[in-house]
């Protein structure tokens, strides 16, 4: 597939499938990107397939929308990251740039979304939209990072929804929305309080309906919530370390610990 470039910026999908082979493993029947968005598959461990993310020009810019979707299908196991973080910079549209990711996880599959964090630039328009649904009895890991922008820079203005169905039931729908333009609040204490970085593990386990995680808080700023069951969230924020894009230290090495055990 060929990308269409429009006075509006560039439009791109990429798409992702993974099934189960029937003989423990997992096969990608289908692996496309276009334009800025190349998709790799790297090798794998045990049953799981590796996908990779690679950007492959400049952006995304203001005006730019990309689309990816990934599906397992029943029996897969998939792992899906990214090469490097996306950098939203500014264009010469005053549009947006729209990302839109679709994630769907069949019974008895496993997804792994685990990309790199989503950089804001200063002057940058950001809407990230994610959506997922779930058999029931899927399991799903799925991290999301937002840095406000570079160091050393004002903020963009990034705008984020995550929603997660199991069976067509909502069990988690969000919004947040940072920087110049973003509703009053944001960065008060009852929004980031001041931090530049906020990320997220969604976990989903058939076995959190029987025992979920209990609610607790590791740190300032770095929290465990269990959701409609069979469902969890943690979240932290935090200053980072570093290049702007670095994790916050000590939130999410906390965050990366609950993260293993509940795999």
């Amino acid at each position: 597939m060929d990308r269409v470039t429009s006075p509006g910026g560039v439009r791109a999908r990429a798409r992702v499938l993974a099934r189960g082979d029937g003989r423990g493993g997992t096969a990608l029947p289908v692996l496309e990107g276009e334009g800025p968005l190349a998709v790799r598959r790297t090798r794998g461990s045990g049953a799981e397939a590796r996908v990779m993310l690679v950007g492959a020009m400049s952006g995304p810019l203001g005006g730019d929308h990309f689309t990816v979707t990934a599906e397992a299908a029943r029996g897969a196991r998939l792992r899906v990251g990214s090469a490097a973080a996306t950098l939203a910079l500014p264009g010469q549209d005053k549009a947006g740039f729209r990302y839109d990711v679709r994630l769907t996880v069949g019974d008895d599959a496993e997804l792994r979304w685990l990309p790199e964090q989503l950089i804001s630039a200063h002057g940058s328009d950001l809407c990230v939209g994610t959506r997922v649904d779930l058999a029931a009895g899927a399991r799903l890991l799925l991290r999301e990072e937002q840095v406000l922008g570079r160091a050393g820079e004002e903020p963009g203005c990034p705008t984020s929804r995550l929603t997660a169905r199991i069976e067509g039931r909502c069990v988690l729908d969000q919004e947040l929305a940072c920087g110049p333009g973003a509703p009053g609040g944001w960065d008060g204490p009852a929004g980031l309080a001041g931090h530049r970085a906020v990320g997220q593990l969604v976990v989903v386990r058939p076995g959190f309906a029987t025992e979920p995680p209990a609610a607790r808080v590791f740190e300032e700023g770095a929290a465990v919530m269990p959701l409609a069951d069979p469902a969890a969230a943690a979240a932290a924020a935090g200053r980072g370390v570093g290049l702007a894009g670095a994790r916050p230290a000590n939130a999410f090495l906390r965050l990366s610990d609950w993260q293993r055990s509940s795999t």
